[in-house]
């Protein structure tokens, strides 16, 4: 059962375009006709947005049929109009805020033998003293149809949204930019947390399963996100030489630009490889700059790529400067078919130190209680001091606070402690100085203020950060006079959880009615 953390701490004293929308409509009135044309055919902005009242309509149900008593389906005929009874829709109208748009009003004329449908168009006024005059985003006025997968364009829609994650931002990306534009680009432009990690091609690749367990390559590796995935892919001896994602090559082919948008390229190097047999015992090589290709032997398959774990090492400035990446090559032989491949992404920043997580979710006893600040507008920034955690104050063996004051321990979780030593209070000290050395003996020098609540809580989710609580009583103490005072600090883990209780199930009762003389003459 993972292991949550609650501290308390107790101290003793519109904008998008500004062109009109086009809305012109047929000078003589028209059937309305249906429209196939789909997002894909028009652009990644979507197809245009329908105005025209009299290709409106709201009573169309089914496809290619005639809606009964839908005067403004185009299936329908002059012979299904003769049998409609009434328009269910007699008013088609586009977005009812505007003041002044056209309407298209359906009807039946009965005296007509047969009866025939009525259609005109009429301008419709808003009396609303909040309508809209204009609008400058056409796009709202309408929903775009979304293109239902077929055999034909099944391919094309799994290469756009086939990922765990998609934008439509790195598509409006330039990546062929005039160099004027990308000399000063690394004063323009910063990663940000998510953002995808742009190369000179497309973004760095981290593949992932989609729908099924099979991998997908179009997954990009967003800025600070710690990403571990993993996928099948398919593979053979005959062929392994010739599948791109077998091969080392197509990891670290590509350059990572420092920041977006610009012409500073970092290129990936190789940091470690390890070649595992197909008995599954690994060996680290001693030569990590050789670029090993798949090849067939002995109707065997060596050198495929079984994991990838990428290293990014970025700055302050959200600028990446070394990109590293390990790799794990296995055998593959005939039988096989597919393969299990591992990917993982971690981030560090220049001139620190990884943090150790303490558990995974939950903490696990006797490791550290991680612990950090939380800057105005931003994440969770961890402790910079010797063990980056929250600490209380460490014991010496003079006893005397003074000369102890930068020992520290840290606190481990589930681990009871009490720590202490002795203050010497001179004549010559007053209250508020006093009081201002007590403080800075409990907390030290940058006290935190959240504790994670998990042993892995990310620094950007806030909520998996608990609050430090300051709960704080005075005391008087005689001055005047030398004296010494012990100082204390201890910590307490205290479970809340509700322990497991056995639960058994009830006895089954027989529900069975027998009549009174049922055993007459015996009872």
């Amino acid at each position: 059962m993972a292991a949550a953390l609650r501290f308390g701490l107790l101290l003793f004293l519109s904008p998008l375009r500004a062109a009109e929308p086009s809305t012109e409509l047929p000078s003589s009135p028209e059937a309305p006709s249906k429209t196939r044309a789909t997002a894909w055919e028009r652009g990644r902005s979507g197809p245009a947005p329908l105005t025209d009242v009299a290709k409106l309509c709201v009573c169309d149900l089914l496809v290619a049929q005639c809606d009964i008593n839908c005067c403004c389906d185009p299936d329908c005929s002059a012979a299904d109009f003769s049998l409609f009874t009434t328009c269910s829709v007699p008013i088609v109208t586009g977005d009812s805020r505007l003041c002044s748009q056209k309407a298209a009003l359906y009807s039946l004329d009965t005296e007509a033998n047969p009866p025939e449908r009525v259609f005109k168009l009429v301008d419709h006024i808003n009396p609303s003293v909040f309508c809209i005059h204009a609008t400058n985003y056409e796009q709202a006025l309408s929903f775009s149809s979304p293109e239902i997968p077929t055999a034909e364009n099944f391919d094309q829609l799994l290469r756009k949204y086939g990922s765990a994650t998609f934008s439509a931002e790195p598509d409006s990306w330039s990546m062929n930019s005039d160099a004027s534009d990308s000399s000063d680009a690394s004063e323009s432009y910063k990663y940000e947390y998510g953002v995808p990690i742009q190369t000179v091609d497309a973004f760095l690749r981290l593949p992932s399963p989609v729908v099924s367990s099979w991998c997908s390559d179009a997954n990009p590796a967003g800025f600070l996100v710690q990403q571990a995935t993993k996928c099948i892919r398919s593979i053979s001896v005959e062929n392994c030489d010739n599948i791109q994602a077998a091969s080392m090559l197509f990891y670290i082919n590509s350059s990572i630009l420092a920041v977006p948008k610009s012409s500073q390229m970092v290129n990936i190097t190789v940091r470690s490889v390890v070649v595992q047999s197909l008995n599954g015992m690994q060996t680290l090589l001693n030569s990590s700059d050789v670029l090993r290709h798949p090849m067939i032997l002995n109707e065997l398959c060596i050198n495929v790529v079984l994991g990838v774990s990428y290293h990014i090492t970025y700055t302050d400035r959200g600028e990446i400067i070394e990109a590293a990446a390990s790799f794990v090559l296995g055998t593959v032989n005939k039988e096989a078919l597919s393969i299990q491949q591992s990917f993982e992404i971690s981030f560090t920043q220049v001139n620190t130190n990884p943090v150790p997580f303490s558990g995974n979710p939950g903490y696990v006893v006797g490791l550290a209680v991680r612990a950090g600040f939380k800057p105005q507008g931003s994440g969770i920034i961890q402790n910079t001091n010797k063990y980056s955690q929250l600490t209380i104050l460490q014991s010496s063996a003079n006893q005397d606070c003074l000369t102890a004051q930068e020992a520290r321990t840290p606190v481990l979780f589930g681990y009871n402690m009490i720590s202490g030593c002795k203050l010497r209070i001179t004549a010559a000290m007053n209250c508020q100085p006093l009081a201002q050395i007590l403080l800075d003996l409990l907390m030290g020098q940058s006290f935190p203020e959240y504790v994670a609540s998990f042993g892995n809580s990310q620094a950007q989710d806030v909520l998996a950060w608990v609050p430090i609580t300051h709960l704080r009583t005075s005391e008087q103490l005689p001055l005047g006079r030398e004296r010494t005072i012990p100082i204390t600090s201890s910590v307490v883990f205290t479970d809340i959880s509700s322990p497991a209780e056995p639960g058994y199930k009830a006895w089954p009762t027989i529900n069975a009615k027998l009549p009174h003389d049922f055993f007459f003459p015996f009872v």
